[in-house]
């Protein structure tokens, strides 16, 4: 399994803030308040993901006081991560796009919103950095004896 591209990353996220600018210029009069939940799940998933990133790089490194890690669990890790990177990512843009939009508006609402769709881009830059921590946590190192016969020196 390849690793996640940074550049499909900035795509999603590209992708989604001009899906947020599009959609809060033409129906932000008809929407509710933002509401904060959404930030607080994203802040859960993020610290999650980096207590089992720095969890499982113990583990694989077999440092004491560590059990080994089980295989599938660090597969279930990595395909956690890619998700959660690109949700993260699809997430962080939809807010950045938000956010862009309402501190250009000088609005009451558009002031009281700003906070909720800021904690939200915080939230969701930091699940993308902690399923990037996880995903890159969960390679196994390579062993010396794995190494290529070719690139010994004493040949």
């Amino acid at each position: 399994m390849a690793t996640t591209k940074l550049s499909t990353l900035v795509v999603a996220a590209l992708a989604s803030a001009a899906l947020a600018w599009l959609l809060i210029s033409n129906y932000y009069v008809r929407m509710p308040v933002f509401p904060w939940l959404p930030s607080v799940t994203l802040a859960a998933l993020a610290v999650f993901e980096g207590y089992a990133a720095i969890n499982t790089k113990a583990r694989i490194d077999r440092q004491p006081g560590h059990d080994p890690v089980q295989p599938l669990l660090v597969a279930r890790f990595v395909v956690l991560a890619k998700a959660s990177a690109l949700a993260g990512a699809i997430f962080a843009g939809f807010y950045a796009g938000l956010v862009l939009w309402l501190f250009i508006q000088q609005t009451r609402a558009a002031t009281n919103d700003l906070p909720a769709a800021s904690s939200g881009l915080v939230a969701s830059i930091a699940l993308v950095a902690a399923a990037l921590w996880l995903e890159r946590s969960c390679r196994v190192p390579e062993r010396p004896e794995d190494a290529d016969p070719s690139d010994d020196p004493a040949r």
